[in-house]
């Protein structure tokens, strides 16, 4: 799966954007800072987020919306349309 796949599907689980669910972690304290483990147990807990949809998510909060280049444009499982990630919801598109 791609990113923004993983975060569509964090959306279509919980209800919330990706950015409403970033903002719940600034909330909560967390941060680029923050150990990926207790960012994970969170989700799980709060959400019931598996790792994959977390480490999404994880990734966002430590680096922001912007992946790399070498997903965008290939082929295959975990290739995405954009280097910028769409946080704000399947909605808005």
């Amino acid at each position: 799966m791609s990113f923004q796949a993983y975060l569509d599907g964090a959306e279509k689980k919980t209800g919330k954007t990706p950015a409403e669910l970033l903002t719940a972690a600034a909330e909560r304290g967390f941060d680029g800072t923050t150990k990926a483990s207790v960012v994970l147990e969170w989700l799980k807990t709060d959400y019931d987020l598996g790792r994959g949809h977390g480490m999404a998510l994880y990734h966002v909060l430590k680096n922001g919306a912007q992946i790399s280049e070498k997903h965008v444009g290939a082929t295959g499982s975990h290739r995405d349309a954009s280097t910028t990630l769409r946080l704000d919801g399947i909605a808005n598109r």
